[in-house]
């Protein structure tokens, strides 16, 4: 900052010369104040390139830790996705080997319900005809005893 107000001052002593006359242009200036600021300027010079340099350096630093941090952010993240994107790959995988394991089980159970319609139409079928069979005999042996009787009759009938 100290280097701007000797610029301007520097400017300031420039914008007061005044020309000679007859000199073909040639410009006074107080030369004693030119020299003074001239070496507040060479004595501000190092103070004023070791701020620029601590302020590079502050900078170059703040962009090193920032660089550093938003590397530190990007590595959370994808370690972050990694995990996500495992754990949805085991769910992903869980609920397919669920839904085979359905699936199986809804098809075992289908094939038993349909061998056990097949078992039990085969029972009933049996027992139809086993039924069937009974009634047929039991029809004839009423036949055969209605015959009996009927025999029975005619003869006490006859006698």
């Amino acid at each position: 900052m100290k280097m701007e107000m000797l610029i301007d001052e520097l400017q300031e002593v420039v914008d007061s010369a005044f020309a000679l006359p007859l000199s073909g242009g040639k410009m006074v200036v107080n030369v004693e104040r030119l020299k003074d600021i001239i070496s507040e300027m060479k004595a501000n010079i190092p103070q004023e390139i070791r701020q620029a340099k601590n302020i590079v350096a502050d900078r170059t630093k703040i962009l090193a830790d920032a660089k550093k941090e938003a590397e530190g952010i990007v590595q959370a993240a994808e370690t972050r996705v990694k995990e996500l994107t495992d754990r949805h790959e085991i769910t992903r995988n869980a609920q397919q080997s669920a839904d085979d394991i359905l699936s199986k089980a809804n098809e075992e159970a289908e094939k038993i319900r349909s061998a056990a319609n097949v078992y039990i139409e085969n029972i009933m079928k049996k027992a139809d005809d086993g039924l069937s069979e009974n009634l047929a005999q039991l029809q004839k042996t009423r036949q055969n005893l209605m015959a009996l009787q009927n025999k029975q009759q005619k003869r006490t009938s006859k006698k």
